[in-house]
């Protein structure tokens, strides 16, 4: 069994926490991290945790608009370029139940800030998936970044916590 880290990344900040994510996953199992423009149409057989995560866009998953207008910021380009987790799980074809988890990256912003990683959990529960842990968000300190101190390590912690309920199943 190995991990797929499928994710869509803006500024590199989601990026970041999915590799973290992926490392605390490896002690456990492999784990590849997949840029969402690069990821399967179909799940791989081999998978057997399958761990998604966007940046929270304007209370949740990107949409075409959004995307836009952070281009808009980015005048040296994003990392995901094309579609983003939105159209990637629309599209999924998934021929088992797969353990799956969910995260985001996001601004602190009280109670309105909206969470990708809530509308990302639904999607994979909505394609049949294992729940494995409640959506998880991750923070930055201002919308182009960087991460908030100490996200990174618990990014890796969560992957690590992830792997250990994963391999109960």
């Amino acid at each position: 069994m190995r991990a797929l880290v499928v994710c869509e990344s803006m500024f590199g900040n989601t990026m970041k926490i999915a590799e973290e994510v992926a490392r605390g996953l490896g002690g456990t199992m492999p784990a590849e991290v997949v840029e969402v423009g690069a990821a399967p149409a179909v799940l791989p057989a081999d998978v057997g945790l399958l761990v998604v995560g966007g940046p929270t866009h304007a209370f949740g998953m990107s949409r075409p608009g959004t995307r836009k207008s952070a281009l808009e910021q980015a005048p040296e380009g994003l990392v995901s370029k094309g579609g983003g987790v939105r159209e990637w799980l629309n599209a999924l074809h998934v021929n088992r139940p797969t353990a799956a988890a969910a995260f985001d990256t996001r601004i602190r912003a009280g109670l309105f800030a909206g969470s990708a990683a809530k509308a990302v959990h639904k999607a994979l529960r909505r394609h049949r998936m294992i729940l494995i842990a409640p959506p998880e968000n991750f923070y930055v300190t201002a919308t182009k970044g960087p991460l908030e101190e100490t996200e990174a390590a618990r990014a890796f912690d969560w992957g690590r916590s992830l792997a250990e309920t994963a391999s109960t199943l």
